[in-house]
């Protein structure tokens, strides 16, 4: 249907026709189509939309902006609230005011308090931060309505807009290009990918969403050229907006927020058995209600781990410093842990293992040789000038020759040919284009007789030479299965040429090619190997094609299990796609939707991932990976979404970050497994003893003083050395461990309670305070000291030695208890002093509970040992089995001749 005219006599945007939902006709969708066919599905028209028909769309479709996001901090503190451990830590709270305990009342709500407010500063930074970016598009874009070209807010834009791209311009949304003038857009934003894209207006099919040379995306950048387009999508309906989408969604927990949430469940249910079989013991015995309920939530208390939050805390804070000295900053403090037991690290290539810098690689003659003639040709033939030693223009294959003959390169050939390159004059040029793929100039050589010059895409340009040998071809072939971006660069004799056109381009001879590289850092391979060392396995996700990115792990020494595209992904099941990650080492040509497909499928298979990454097109997997890392050279939305920034883009730098997350969680987990060990058998020792016993075995006032004391003593756990073992391996939460912590070590400490009851009432013949003075000493002492067999798998103090703080605090913590019956605070607590015998008997006691300990960890690790080795193998065998199954289905083949040729089609 024919567009009406206006009044006027200007061609007037389609008013009366209802045009494809913009959420439905995709960007894909128009890259199919011919421009005519686009504007015709768009309800378009050369002339733009009518100014009526804007305002219609503007209603339908709404701003062309990423939404509007409220930050409600009220919801934000409600998400950190719900949770087991921080009820149960309330609840001790509220024990410890009833007791008459209001100093150990206000430490737990100021334990509470900290915790709650540092996860909801973090939280809400980072809802401030996605707010920000749906509101980043505040630009003018030149658009076309009614027939007339003007500056138009970006936020005001309509599918169907008619919009004009010049060279620097931000694309304002994702628009299908209808007229195409040299047009080439920096898409490193999406892509990460340093080369500039070449556009065309043809139609095309069969392609990756974010590779679409028909089509411009909101947020990149107009390199070269200039282009006409007609708006597709805006807003959230761009591949920009579906990244912003996307950190809207909800944050997963990290791994180790998952564990210490079983861990929460685990002591919440524990705590909530005990007390219920506690109160109903007591009131069996006829005791009073009141007396027995606050005894049953004291013991609750003493399970609960009130310094767990504080000792996450000290520990996160102290290595958060640590780590800053290491170039590492860290944004959310939990991160640390998750990053020390990073299992999988998926990174971006393109500077992290590389330079992230095209550079010039060989001059070859047409038979592979060294020489120097084709990089003085491929100079002479070069749409770059040079300033002060420098080039500042042309496309980056031109500037990287120019760098390439600098001192600082390695390329092998003399550093003179700038000279050279001056004794050609110039005469014609023909400039490069995409159609054609190559450039050619007219030139006086040296003895003065002309030449032509071209330079382009290695396919074209064999096209229009003669006489070239297998030789050359298998040369070519093996340039692009080594990933190498090529040009070739042909001469034909100029003495009947005056001005070049596309027919001057017949009968060359090829002189030779000239290779390009993003090279590899020279420190890549050594961090490579540091982060394998640590156990931590390294996958590539690249927008760049597999060859390249193939070629770049032989260079560093990673070694490549497979080849998986981003099409390959996507004709890929959950399931498969996770026994294809196990055979995959390098994921190449990789949309922002599918890096965070692979990432959330990882973590489903219970590894611990991180992904390291520097552009907007890594932020949504940043913001769904247990560990999202960036660089402080990376863009503002990838920094607001990562967890961890590196000061360094360098791998090297993050090996420093693990070890620092592996030494932090080692610490925590002491302190897990000291709850879950001597403190709950004493928990369980006063549930045994108030059956048996005609009196309370401990007053609540007196469990929560124990508990403030043991968990004082545990506070310089954060400072604690740790085994080199320790380090060398991920680890990760196993609550199936835990629990057979408890049940072997927790019954041995019950054991000695129940001695410690024998001696009191049988040896020592201690009356009500007596006991409960007795049992206070020895239940401090033994839990508190415990540590210095429990912090290691060595030998204690031996083969493996405390800081000076863990050294002397715990002992501190044990010597308090024992003095306090001697002070004048002992009527007051409902102490009374003991026979010196009482601590003799003690000492023997707490150095045979060490000693069975120390026996009963020995015996334990090595049964823990063999029961995962057959585990791992059992697993082993059973994944083998399914990867021999399915591997046959989408194990990537190396790519035909054809895809290969693909890197060098923006060559000039």
């Amino acid at each position: 249907m024919d567009s009406p005219s206006s009044p006027n006599g200007k061609t007037r945007g389609v008013t009366d026709r209802k045009p494809v939902d913009s959420g439905q006709f995709t960007l894909v969708d128009a890259a199919a189509l011919s421009p005519d066919e686009t504007l015709a599905r768009l309800g378009s028209s050369q002339g733009g939309l009518s100014l009526e028909e804007v305002a219609a769309r503007q209603r339908r479709y709404g701003p062309n902006a990423l939404g509007t996001h409220r930050v409600r901090a009220a919801s934000v503190l409600f998400r950190q609230l719900r949770n087991p451990i921080l009820i149960l830590l309330l609840l001790a709270a509220l024990v410890s005011g009833l007791t008459g305990g209001g100093t150990n009342a206000a430490i737990i709500g100021a334990i509470v308090a900290l915790s709650v407010g540092l996860s909801f500063f973090n939280e809400f930074r980072a809802e401030v931060a996605m707010s920000a970016l749906r509101s980043k598009i505040h630009l003018d874009a030149e658009v076309r309505r009614d027939g007339t070209t003007g500056q138009v807010p970006v936020i005001e834009l309509v599918p169907g807009d008619i919009v004009a791209l010049r060279v620097g311009a931000l694309v304002p949304a994702d628009i299908r290009l209808l007229d195409v003038d040299e047009l080439e857009c920096d898409e490193a934003v999406l892509t990460g990918e340093s080369m500039p894209v070449a556009k065309s207006a043809g139609a095309t099919t069969g392609r990756e969403p974010l590779d679409q040379p028909g089509c411009a995306f909101m947020g990149t950048v107009v390199h070269e050229g200039s282009a006409t387009g007609v708006v597709v999508g805006t807003g959230a309906h761009t591949a920009f907006g579906a990244i912003a989408a996307g950190l809207a969604e909800k944050q997963g927990q990290t791994s180790f927020e998952v564990g210490l949430s079983k861990f929460s469940r685990l002591l919440f249910s524990v705590a909530a058995l005990l007390t219920v079989f506690i109160f109903a013991i007591n009131l069996i015995l006829a005791r009073p209600v009141i007396d027995a309920l606050l005894f049953s939530l004291a013991i609750a208390v003493g399970i609960a781990p009130e310094m767990m939050p504080a000792i996450v805390t000290v520990s996160l804070s102290a290595g958060s410093k640590a780590l800053v000295a290491k170039k590492v900053l860290v944004k959310r403090l939990v991160a640390i842990e998750d990053l020390g037991n990073i299992e999988i690290l998926f990174t971006d290539k393109t500077g992290t293992l590389t330079d992230g810098i095209i550079a010039f690689e060989q001059s070859l003659d047409a038979f592979g040789k060294p020489v120097e003639r084709t990089l003085t040709l491929g100079l002479v033939c070069n749409e770059a000038t040079l300033a002060d030693g420098r080039p500042v223009s042309g496309n980056a294959l031109d500037q990287a020759l120019w760098l390439g003959i600098t001192p600082s390169a390695q390329t092998g050939v003399a550093h003179d040919v700038a000279a050279e390159v001056a004794t050609y004059q110039r005469l014609d040029t023909f400039p490069f284009d995409h159609e054609r793929q190559m450039a050619s100039v007219l030139v006086t050589d040296p003895s003065q007789q002309r030449l032509m010059v071209t330079k382009g895409a290695p396919e074209e340009v064999l096209k229009r030479c003669g006489g070239i040998a297998d030789e050359t071809h298998a040369v070519l072939e093996r340039l692009f299965s080594e990933g190498a971006r090529v040009v070739a660069v042909a001469t034909r004799p100029g003495a009947d040429l005056v001005h070049l056109d596309a027919s001057s381009e017949q009968s060359l001879t090829l002189e030779g090619f000239l290779t390009f590289a993003d090279r590899p850092k020279r420190d890549a391979g050594a961090s490579i190997e540091k982060l394998e060392r640590l156990g931590v396995e390294v996958k590539i996700i690249t927008g760049d094609n597999g060859l390249v990115a193939k070629k770049v792990c032989a260079d560093i020494g990673l070694e490549c299990k497979g080849v998986l595209t981003g099409a390959e992904v996507e004709a890929l099941s959950d399931d498969q796609l996770t026994t294809a990650i196990a055979l995959t080492t390098v994921f190449a040509r990789i949309g922002p939707e599918q890096k965070s497909r692979i990432i959330k499928v990882t973590r489903r298979s219970g590894r611990v991932v991180g992904f390291l990454g520097d552009g907007v097109n890594d932020a949504v997997a940043l913001h769904h990976a247990d560990v999202g890392i960036s660089v402080d050279s990376g863009t503002d939305v990838a920094k607001d979404a990562a967890d961890v920034v590196l000061l360094d883009k360098d791998l090297g730098v993050l090996a420093d970050g693990v070890m620092e997350g592996r030494r932090i969680f080692s610490n925590t987990m002491k302190y897990v497994l000291m709850a879950t060990s001597s403190n709950f058998g004493n928990m369980f020792s006063a549930a045994g003893a108030s059956a048996f016993l005609t009196f309370l075995p401990m007053l609540p006032s007196q469990i929560l003083l124990n508990n403030l004391l043991y968990n004082a003593g545990q506070l310089v756990i954060p400072t604690d050395l740790v085994d080199p073992e320790a380090l060398a391996r991920p680890a990760a939460w196993d609550m199936a461990f835990i629990r057979r912590f408890m049940s072997v070590f927790g019954p041995i400490s019950s054991i000695f309670d129940f001695m410690t009851f024998g001696v009191m009432l049988w040896v020592i013949h201690a009356g009500h305070t007596g006991f409960r003075t007795g049992w206070f000493i020895e239940s401090l002492a033994t839990q508190t000291l415990v540590i210095y067999v429990i912090r290691t798998r060595r030998v204690p103090f031996y083969k493996s030695r405390p800081s000076r703080a863990m050294l002397l605090v715990p002992v501190v913590a044990a010597l308090v208890g024992a003095i306090l019956p001697y002070t004048g605070l002992a009527h007051l607590l409902g102490f009374k002093p003991l026979p010196w015998d009482f601590f003799l008997i003690l000492f023997a006691m707490v150095v045979f509970y060490l000693a069975l300990v120390e026996l009963a960890k020995t015996l334990f690790y090595r049964s823990a040992r063999i029961t995962r080795l057959e585990t791992v193998t059992t697993h082993g065998e059973r994944l083998e089995r399914r990867i021999l199954r399915r591997s046959s289905n989408f194990i990537h083949r190396p790519a035909p001749a054809a895809r290969r040729t693909r890197p060098v089609k923006r060559a000039g």
